[in-house]
């Protein structure tokens, strides 16, 4: 990168609606001069989970007004933008396409240009945005969709070492939150439940920890918990707090042994590509969880390898991270037209199999 670039961003893969602006320097910290997110949790309480309807429904109402916002906030007029940078996938294809239209709309009546960014890409790299951290690095990318270990050597190259074969961590937090009658989403109300809650009272399956490799799985471990809750209420009549404490603090142990130990086998794989300075960072909503991380900053202080952890805010989705890989990519001469396409399978490293199959719309991760 060769000039400053001001980028606006736009997010709608999911259940939050978002937009930023955020000013990249050559040779400095990136600022993010706004970052705006509308969430969807009261309109999707209801159903135990993201409604992809009424996730698009919600996204189309919002997101020119969250644009809005992000230009006021951020005290530039579209005039003064370099880029329009937007998730163009993978994710909720409707949530997408409300975001890409409203893009496209923005480029055309502007003339500013138009990048489509990989949703995965921006979370991949929040640690440049937030750190300024050198290429390559390790990524543990760990949130309600997606898990994967990735070796990250620029804006647009990728190696994956390792990925869940069925659950992402996420989702299997928001399924042991619903049998454990939690609210949702389920990460926060377990990370909550368990503070209170025994860790050894249940011993849950830690999957694939037999096995060589960095791959991983967590549908084996909701089915572990939703027998060990059944075996409680069958002995009990019912489950009390305390067993609900100790249900998620037992479930939290294990993502969380589950995690450290693939990372611990992925950092081997890497540090030999590291240099002088190795880096292992971690993005993603699950990234938020407190014990996950002590987890992954012991693992790296064992391995005298930096931990880099970007704020709780830009661990979940949000604008800014997608408005920052859109500057790189821009930099690096990517630019798109109104051909760019919304998609809803979008894997990084394009050169490694699938790891959950594939379908007419490509491979799913």
């Amino acid at each position: 990168m060769t000039e400053a670039l001001t980028i606006l961003g736009l997010e709608s893969s999911c259940d939050d609606t978002a937009a930023a602006v955020v000013s990249v320097v050559p040779g400095a910290l990136a600022k993010i001069l706004s970052n705006v997110v509308y969430g969807q949790t009261e309109l999707h309480g209801a159903f135990g989970g993201v409604v992809p309807e009424i996730a698009a429904r919600a996204h189309a109402e919002k997101i020119d007004v969250c644009v809005k916002d992000a230009l006021e906030q951020s005290g530039h007029s579209l005039g003064r933008i370099d880029a329009i940078s937007v998730t163009a996938g993978p994710g909720l294809i409707g949530g997408v396409l409300s975001g890409l239209m409203c893009a496209k709309g923005l480029s055309i009546g502007s003339g500013v240009p138009l990048v489509g960014v990989n949703h995965l890409a921006g979370h991949a790299l929040t640690p440049r945005l937030t750190d300024n951290v050198s290429y390559p690095y390790l990524m543990l990318l760990v949130s309600g969709g997606h898990c994967q270990l990735l070796i990250v050597h620029g804006c647009d190259e990728f190696t994956r070492l390792g990925s869940t074969i069925d659950d992402a961590p996420g989702e299997a937090f928001d399924k042991v939150a619903r049998l454990l009658g939690l609210s949702q989403p389920g990460g926060p109300s377990i990370e909550l439940a368990a503070k209170g809650g025994d860790s050894t009272r249940f011993r849950l399956t830690r999957p694939l920890l037999d096995r060589p490799g960095c791959d991983m799985s967590f549908s084996g471990l909701k089915t572990a918990a939703l027998r060990a809750r059944d075996l409680v209420v069958k002995e009990k009549g019912g489950l009390s707090r305390q067993d609900r404490s100790d249900l998620c603090a037992g479930f939290q142990e294990a993502v969380k042994d589950v995690l450290a130990e693939k990372t611990r086998r992925a950092l081997l794989e890497y540090l030999p590509l590291a240099g002088n300075t190795p880096v292992l960072a971690v993005a993603g909503g699950v990234a938020s969880n407190q014990a996950i991380r002590t987890a992954l900053e012991t693992v790296s202080a064992e391995m005298g390898v930096k931990f880099v952890a970007p704020p709780l805010a830009l661990c979940t989705d949000n604008a800014a991270m997608i408005a920052y890989a859109g500057a790189e990519l821009f930099a690096s001469g990517r630019q798109d037209d109104m051909r760019l396409s919304a998609r809803p399978r979008w894997p990084l490293d394009q050169s490694s199999p699938s790891m959950l199959g594939s379908g007419k719309k490509g491979a799913k991760a």
